[in-house]
């Protein structure tokens, strides 16, 4: 197995983001459309934060998994900002970071996903789920 094989080559490029003024509804919006579960924040192009799937269940007292109860998310979500809810303290990674690399710090951390960027912009995301279909495609 090479061992210095960069995360730009497992990484997804197609990212979807949100910004920073888009409220908690849209986000829900976004992780369901594209049946994703990490988003980044930006202001701009910089990003600010990264905003889970989890993130919004912490806050939803309703039950997620059904989609025709939109009433109590919309209120509860109306409540927050994504500011107030995204992780701040992010820990980025560049496109030339070995897998390997990357997979340690996923699996010390207590996160599931990172934002790769290259000269302050955001050029893709790393997932736990990215690297095991990557360890897959070696079986």
């Amino acid at each position: 197995m090479k061992k210095r094989i960069p995360i730009s080559t497992i990484m997804t490029k197609k990212i979807v983001t949100l910004n920073k003024t888009d409220d908690l509804v849209t986000a829900e919006k976004l992780f369901k459309k594209h049946k994703i579960r990490h988003i980044p924040v930006v202001s701009g192009n910089k990003i600010i934060g990264m905003l889970s799937y989890t993130d919004l269940l912490r806050i939803s007292y309703a039950d997620a998994a059904d989609d025709e109860d939109h009433d109590v998310d919309t209120v509860v979500y109306n409540m927050f900002t994504i500011e107030q809810v995204m992780a701040k303290n992010l820990i980025t990674i560049n496109q030339d970071t070995p897998i390997k690399e990357v997979a340690e710090i996923l699996a010390k951390k207590e996160f599931h996903a990172l934002p790769v960027v290259n000269d302050d912009q955001l050029v893709g995301i790393v997932t736990t789920t990215d690297l095991i279909n990557y360890l897959i495609s070696l079986f």
